[in-house]
């Protein structure tokens, strides 16, 4: 079936049938960090041109240099590095050629990522790329001065920037509508699922409470009973679905974090063990197995990232840089992990579908 990549806006503006069947769009603001008083000092000096990157690394000869700070316990997997770079070198940047980019990722859990945001700092990298909303924060209560850019699920939610529009202080990226996405997956389960009555929600609590407040009130305006499970490290995941399926839950809603994405392999093999349907975040999640997935391209996500990173890395203040949002979603349906669950598909569901695995 045809399907289109995401477009990104930074903006409300009016969207067509589809994409509003598939969830609103939903504005909100939050405080804004001010500037460190170097920076200030800097600033008033006339020197603001400077304070961001690139410039004095490109005076001393050297490259400019992205330091990526992701909050799984192993390095980002397909399609994220190879769309970052991809980005990258949609706007002339080439790791190795005339960009560098340093990895860190928080083998022993995420509370090793304040010891990796500083180490960034300390190397002088030119602007961070953060991974999640955990990441992001960290990175803002590591520096003021340096650039951050991020793939955030709830970026309002979590406090980071003051509007989507005109972020305001060192942070800006892309933000996934993650609680809005949530909450529209109990509707596809129900969809799918004759009777549908109990769902168990495995969520990241260093992901903010936003997704389970909303996926909560979904469930109640739905008539449904929804249990949420907080998944911390990757030993929390077979506890989960034991828990799951000992609670005779009828379905599963992985909710958006990238720890939980990172986790996909092992929720996808526990659900099919316990003959659990599942939804997933990314299109990938059902490719690999998993029943149904709906959200934005991850792809399409992690090269926008990097193309809002160029910009940083040319000059442009994270402050005036637009937060970005999808605006077209994927729907995606393994037909044979189905079968194997016993489950038929209806055919409404496979009509509004943008893949059917077979």
């Amino acid at each position: 079936m045809n399907w289109h990549a995401p477009q990104l806006r930074s903006s409300p503006r009016k969207r067509g049938p589809r994409a509003a069947e598939r969830g609103p769009w939903i504005p909100a603001s939050a405080g804004m960090n001010g500037i460190a008083r170097r920076a200030f000092m800097s600033l008033i000096a006339g020197a603001a041109t400077t304070a961001w990157p690139l410039t004095a690394r490109a005076q001393q000869g050297g490259m400019p240099t992205i330091g990526l700070l992701w909050p799984a316990d192993a390095p980002p997997v397909f399609p994220r590095m190879e769309s970052f770079r991809q980005g990258l070198r949609a706007s002339t940047f080439v790791e190795g050629q005339n960009v560098a980019i340093e990895l860190r990722y928080a083998q022993r859990g995420p509370q090793q990522l304040p010891e990796l945001a500083a180490e960034l700092v300390r190397s002088k990298v030119d602007v961070i790329f953060a991974g999640g909303d955990l990441a992001a924060g960290v990175a803002q209560q590591a520096t003021s001065t340096i650039p951050i850019v991020t793939i955030t699920d709830d970026i309002i939610g979590a406090g980071l920037i003051a509007s989507l529009s005109r972020p305001g202080g060192n942070v800006t990226g892309v933000t996934i509508l993650a609680p809005e996405l949530s909450a529209k997956r109990l509707e596809i389960l129900r969809d799918i699922i004759p009777g549908l009555s109990r769902v168990t929600a495995l969520h990241d609590p260093t992901s903010g409470t936003s997704q389970a407040t909303m996926a909560e009130s979904a469930a109640r305006s739905l008539n449904l009973k929804l249990q949420v499970l907080d998944v911390k490290h990757r030993e929390d995941v077979a506890p989960a679905l034991r828990a799951a399926r000992d609670s005779q839950a009828q379905a599963l809603n992985v909710f958006f974090s990238p720890l939980l994405s990172s986790l996909h392999r092992e929720i996808i093999a526990l659900a099919a063990e316990y003959r659990v349907p599942a939804i997933y975040q990314w299109r990938v999640h059902a490719e690999a197995g998993g029943l149904v997935s709906y959200g934005p391209n991850l792809a399409a996500m992690w090269r926008q990232s990097a193309i809002i990173t160029a910009k940083v890395l040319k000059g442009a203040k994270p402050a005036d840089v637009p937060v970005e949002q999808p605006t077209k979603f994927e729907l995606v349906v393994n037909e044979r992990t189905a079968k194997g669950l016993g489950l038929v598909i209806p055919p409404a569901v496979l009509l509004r579908a943008d893949e059917v695995v077979e």
